[in-house]
């Protein structure tokens, strides 16, 4: 049970990294769900199964798809919805199913996955119902009058038309099949009716194809549609009109642009024998991705905009991290994409989402002069963007230079002005970032402290505090800091206060006798303050500290007893 359990968690892992990746759920909701979907989970897998439990997951599921539904509408993000959406409704119509498969004599449960199936599964049901009538009795005709009424109801939903459009080439290519079997049992019915070469054709795919352009625009969908064409052998005259129409409509679209590059791809550029050696191959990869190139080049000087270069910076990646047993080919990949995105950059074109991997590839190269170019031009041009601080940072931490310091303070110069990007910028870096960190940690320590009190008040400093106290290097304004905050608070503890002066004396009491005196004037002054422990302090103090020290210690601890100091 349990491995079941979590094979299901597992699964939907990519759903949730999606949702986590285009903003529309926080890190901390999707442990969230993890947590939550894991509970339930097991409860839907015990031996002894409780019908109020799988109605508990189902109505879990449909809350998320409306959190989901809210956050789309707010952001204005439409995209992924097969990703995201589509895997949950499944996963909810497997549980209904599990349900009244159980106990299917309860007509509410029946009702129930009826209404949801209405409110979420509109455009599924009638696909479903169409494919049973094609496929199962084989009726092409019912089918085709189930897509039409369903048009009618939801005349913008891309989903039916792209199922209906492959209805209609199946269609074509089983008569087709028809046609060959009776042509082979020497029936003379080619010239039957019923086998119109229009209809083998695909001329009813056509006519859907075109009503469908008219009332859905957008380079995906008319893409959408070629890939559906290209499954059927018969159909190279349609997709040439696809084709046609896509260049025609969407030039400044970079997805028509991307599919013309990496078409190329799948032309032959050299003959074609039996066997082929591996540098023969190699050639041939070199000229296709050539090919490519030189369209995604056209592309960018036609529609010189971010997105068209990050179509192309993208193939080229993937091209890159293509394995080949070929060192030319794998250095030539490596080489061109280092240009296309230095191109890219000087025409400050470069998504900010780009310079993290090509300041890998810049390393990859040895060039570290230039990687540390890059991105301080990058934190230039992206100021706002805490990623992009963090991304320069750890490249200074990496190359073990000394800019780490004075990249901090500027990060915060730049930052200082939207109060939550500095927080985040604080929150991000965290223990396992200042912890690696040489002596410029300390500045990052104090200021990090600063603006955790100024964020989340004293608990949260008080977290911060406790969560770095044993990374090293210190200052001795970073305990100053927390002993100010403390003695801020309405409830102030002195055995706080005392443990934070231990810890600046355990680091620098050998050093600095101040920090001794500070301590016996707290245990003075403050209403907690116990003046019977300055003896035991002025004993150790005396004996920690060493030559000039000392006489330093005694002269000002004479002028505090006299209240001179």
């Amino acid at each position: 049970m349990a491995e079941r359990t979590e094979q299901r968690i597992e699964d939907r892992i990519p759903e949730l990294e999606e949702l986590g990746r285009v903003g529309l759920l926080t890190s901390k909701e999707i442990r969230a769900v993890i947590k939550k979907t894991l509970a339930l989970e097991y409860k839907i897998q015990r031996r002894a199964l409780h019908k109020e439990n799988f109605i508990s997951y189902i109505q879990y599921e449909i809350n998320l798809l409306e959190l989901i539904k809210k956050r789309r509408a707010r952001t204005g993000y439409s995209f992924k919805k097969d990703e995201i959406e589509y895997s949950i409704l499944q996963r909810i119509h497997g549980v209904f199913k599990r349900a009244t498969t159980k106990w299917s004599d309860d007509l509410q449960l029946w009702l129930s996955h009826v209404a949801f199936c209405k409110k979420w599964l509109i455009s599924t049901l009638w696909i479903m119902a169409a494919k049973w009538e094609m496929e199962d009795r084989l009726s092409s005709e019912s089918a085709r009058q189930l897509f039409l009424r369903a048009l009618r109801f939801h005349p913008e939903c891309p989903k039916l038309y792209q199922e209906y459009f492959r209805m209609e080439l199946m269609n074509a290519e089983k008569q087709r099949k028809e046609k060959k079997e009776f042509e082979q049992a020497k029936m003379d019915l080619v010239r039957n009716e019923i086998y119109s070469e229009e209809i083998l054709n695909g001329a009813m795919a056509r006519v859907v194809y075109r009503n469908a352009v008219q009332k859905i625009k957008g380079a995906e969908f008319l893409l959408s549609l070629l890939s559906i064409a290209k499954l059927f052998d018969f159909t190279q005259d349609l997709q040439k009109e696809i084709l046609e129409n896509l260049q025609a409509e969407y030039a400044n679209d970079p997805l028509m642009w991307d599919y013309i590059a990496r078409q190329e791809l799948e032309k032959d550029s050299l003959p074609t024998t039996e066997h082929r050696s591996k540098q023969s191959k190699a050639q041939e990869a070199a000229l296709k991705e050539e090919r490519c190139c030189m369209v995604f080049d056209e592309a960018v000087a036609s529609l010189p905009t971010e997105a068209m270069w990050e179509r192309y910076i993208a193939f080229c990646l993937e091209r890159y991290n293509r394995k080949t047993n070929s060192e030319e080919l794998k250095q030539k990949r490596l080489e061109r994409i280092s240009s296309v995105c230095s191109r890219a950059h000087e025409l400050q074109l470069l998504p900010a989402s780009l310079y993290q991997q090509w300041l890998q590839l810049l390393l990859g190269l040895d060039l570290r002069e230039k990687a540390e170019e890059v991105a301080a031009a990058a934190t230039r041009r992206f100021s706002h963007l805490v990623e992009m601080w963090e991304m320069r940072l750890k490249l200074l931490l990496q190359l073990n230079t000394d800019g780490v310091g004075p990249c901090f303070q500027e990060a915060f110069r730049a930052l200082h002005r939207c109060f939550l990007n500095v927080l985040t910028f604080f929150f991000n870096l965290q223990r396992s970032l200042l912890a690696t960190l040489p002596a410029d940690s300390v500045t990052m320590k104090e200021k990090y402290i600063e603006w955790a009190y100024m964020a989340g008040g004293y608990k949260k400093a008080k977290k911060v505090f406790t969560s770095l106290h044993e990374s090293r290097p210190f200052s001795l304004e970073f305990f100053k800091k927390m002993i100010q905050i403390e003695k801020e608070q309405e409830s102030c503890k002195m055995s706080n206060i005392r443990e934070y002066y231990e810890r600046a004396l355990r680091e620098f009491g050998a050093t600095d006798p101040d920090i001794w005196l500070d301590y016996i004037r707290e245990e003075l002054t403050q209403s907690q303050g116990k003046p019977e422990n300055c003896g035991s302090i002025h004993w150790r103090a005396m004996k920690v500290l060493q030559g000039e020290q000392v006489e330093t210690f005694i002269s000002k601890y004479t002028l505090l007893q006299t209240g001179h100091l």
